[in-house]
């Protein structure tokens, strides 16, 4: 990278040099030839890189070589006491004003970098630093939420900013020096007014509040058996649980009638025995089961819990009295001869 070569005069807060530093190179270019003999009212001889370089030197360091690099439309006051109105011009007179950008310039170098470099009046700068404490300082606290070092912060990035627009130099090609004018005054030409407002603007920083603060979540660590905590969750004695005792399937009763008792109880068949046909009573209609018979109770789990079973009569309680006596309304089957014959 080239080495920067700026006079003393270039450094921030430094006052206005009396001379300005111009380098030429061995060859003078048309342009600047044409350029000189227009701004000079007394005509002088430019014959040679010496004659050049004086007139140049003198022209750029009169008190009135003075050039416009921009002009920044900027607001009056801040935002909350800006002036409302139907009518925009109206707005724009009372609450913008217009700063232009004035530099002189400290520095012209033809032979190793081909540049102008330009550097802001005290006025401007004055300008500037007014504007950013006023205005835009309170405007960014205004759109910033509040912290503790809030009015720190705000101080420090104006500090910063007096710091920057001090050392603010400009460098553009030497062709700019076309539009050079009487007494030294000039204008930028071929649309480098707006790289000067785009780099003035950006010496505007916001406010930035601090970054949120991340919080440690402290998780606890997995109890393991070997740890104190774990070892009394694991020596407790767990709660009993009672199951019910095992059913035998031979004990259960059947769940149709046609089916014959397995139970090896003989009383209970002497019971079905002795009740007649006629003590029995089947209720019309019968009554409903409040649930059905279930195989759950084989198995281990909750008792199941059913309503009483009406005792019915089976098969084997009505042997003793069936037979060929038995008859139906007047058929009996012990007369079947007769019947037989008859016929």
């Amino acid at each position: 990278m080239p080495v920067q070569l700026l006079p003393a005069s270039a450094a921030a807060f430094a006052p206005r040099a009396s001379s300005v530093n111009v380098v030429l190179g061995s060859k003078v270019e048309p342009w600047l030839t044409q350029t000189l003999k227009r701004i000079n009212r007394i005509k002088r001889p430019l014959n040679s890189v010496p004659q050049h370089q004086r007139c140049l030197t003198e022209t750029l360091s009169s008190s009135n070589a003075i050039w416009t690099l921009a002009s920044l439309m900027l607001s009056k006051a801040p935002e909350t006491e800006l002036r409302k109105d139907s009518n925009p011009l109206v707005e724009a007179l009372f609450n913008y004003q217009v700063i232009h950008l004035e530099a002189y310039i400290v520095h012209v170098d033809m032979v190793l970098r081909n540049e102008v470099a330009y550097k802001l009046t005290p006025d401007t700068i004055e300008s500037l630093i007014e504007y950013h404490k006023d205005i835009h300082c309170v405007n960014a606290k205004a759109n910033t939420y509040d912290w503790s070092e809030k009015d720190q912060q705000c101080k420090k990035l104006h500090e910063d900013f007096v710091q920057a627009i001090n050392k603010f130099v400009f460098r553009t090609h030497v062709s700019a020096l076309e539009g050079l004018e009487e007494d030294g005054a000039g204008e930028l030409l071929s649309g480098k007014s707006d790289e000067v407002k785009t780099n003035v603007m950006a010496l505007f920083k916001p406010l930035l509040p601090p970054p949120p603060r991340i919080i440690d979540v402290v998780r606890q660590p997995p109890l393991l058996p070997s740890s104190p905590a774990a070892q009394s969750m694991w020596t407790q004695a767990p709660t009993p649980v009672s199951l019910p005792a095992p059913v035998e399937s031979w004990r259960v009763l059947p769940s149709s009638p046609s089916v014959a008792s397995t139970s090896a109880d003989s009383g209970n068949s002497s019971i079905w025995a002795n009740i007649g046909m006629s003590e029995v009573q089947i209720p019309s209609p019968p009554p409903a089961f409040s649930q059905p018979y279930s195989s759950a109770g084989l198995f281990y789990g909750s008792p199941v819990v059913t309503s009483p079973i009406p005792h019915l009569p089976l098969p084997s309680m009505l042997a003793p009295q069936c037979g060929v006596s038995v008859g139906y309304n007047s058929f009996g089957w012990d007369r079947y001869q007769e019947y037989t014959t008859t016929m």
